[in-house]
């Protein structure tokens, strides 16, 4: 199977212009559910065992998204496309699953406090602004790799890639970065 094989005919029948707007509609409604559940909904106040076990399970997939996209990365590199296609879809699934589980974190229990005091205070809230800051960002841009790359427009997919690779990247192992300073400090 060659990469030019995994072409979705329907994706290839839209302009460009029509998915990138619609990418840019998805991913500004999200945001915007995002910033209403986080900073105006109040948390429902549920807790449970599975709820309290949520922001380590948001890490363990921050990890499995991070190992995929270097993977996949690594699969593009040696010319191995259907593994790389594999690797990417899988880190997106456990980034789609993240969300979910966020999602539910953030309604049940709302916000976690930074604790920490001293020198670790602005280090943290810089990996935590950098982190929310490029995971705004980086969505469209993913949905647009995975567009370009469904629609058969290799070059640009390419192109887009090579700039949402390392954002992705970042995104996650910050993800992982914040959950561990929020366990230790």
């Amino acid at each position: 199977m060659q990469a030019t094989d995994v072409q979705i005919p329907a994706f290839r029948s839209i302009s460009n212009r029509t998915a990138v707007a619609v990418i840019l509609l998805l991913s500004a409604a999200v945001l915007l559910f995002l910033l209403w559940l986080v900073y105006v909904k109040p948390a429902a106040g549920y807790t449970s065992a599975l709820i309290g076990a949520l922001p380590a399970v948001n890490a363990t997939l921050n990890s499995l998204s991070a190992t995929f996209l270097v993977a996949g990365f690594i699969a593009v590199k040696n010319r191995q496309y259907v593994r790389h296609m594999k690797l990417m879809f899988s880190a997106l699934a456990s980034s789609a699953l993240f969300f979910v589980c966020y999602v539910i974190y953030h309604n049940a229990h709302g916000d976690t406090h930074f604790t920490g005091v001293g020198l670790v205070r602005p280090i943290y809230f810089s990996i935590l602004i950098s982190h929310i800051v490029l995971s705004m960002i980086v969505v469209p841009m993913i949905l647009t790799s995975f567009y370009l790359s469904l629609a058969g427009r290799y070059n640009l997919h390419k192109r887009v890639s090579r700039i949402t690779f390392p954002i992705w990247l970042y995104v996650s192992v910050t993800g992982v970065l914040v959950f561990a300073m929020l366990k230790l400090f």
